[in-house]
């Protein structure tokens, strides 16, 4: 099965993405779907083309799929993104670092962005702060996990050296 870098590197599903978002972004859009058909009229591309996109997106999560009589109604689910996200943010918070922060004309194109220097930087720092309080908290669940397991060890120990677990009342 390809990896989620696979299924987002593909113009045409990046578009259907964009198609679905900004249908959930759309003030008078109260449901943020949008139908197969709809989609098709969006798009350069047949209905074919759309529905096995569109499959695709589905299997991996970033669609979902409402059905109605024969008629499907998809929106955009983002959280698998995330993992994408996570790679992608200390490369653009490259500055929280000291670094000159990266600024990609080829990312930038590929998100579809019209961003100004300063809007790119509050971006990146914002990304930058939630990728390091994602980092944090994994590795303090880490840390609890490893507590735990000693804790643990030392309860299964004083219980073995308690009298009445060897036998002595």
């Amino acid at each position: 099965m390809a990896d989620i870098f696979d299924v987002i590197a593909d113009a045409t599903r990046r578009e259907l993405l964009q198609h679905l978002l900004d249908a959930a972004l759309a003030a008078d859009a109260s449901s943020g779907e949008l139908s197969v058909g709809e989609l098709v009229e969006r798009m350069d591309a047949t209905q074919p083309t759309v529905s096995k996109h569109l499959k695709v997106l589905r299997e991996h999560g970033l669609v979902t799929v409402r059905e109605e009589g024969q008629h499907r109604y998809y929106r955009v689910e983002a959280s698998p993104l995330e993992e994408v996200e996570d790679y992608l943010v200390p490369f653009l918070s490259a500055g929280a670092d000291g670094l000159e922060p990266v600024t990609s004309p080829v990312f930038t194109a590929w998100a579809g962005a019209d961003v100004e220097r300063a809007g790119s930087t509050v971006g990146r720092v914002a990304a930058g702060a939630s990728h390091q309080a994602r980092t944090v908290v994994h590795e303090a669940q880490e840390r609890l996990h490893g507590v735990q397991e000693r804790l643990h060890e030392v309860q299964e120990s004083v219980t073995q050296k308690l009298p009445w677990k060897r036998g002595e009342s």
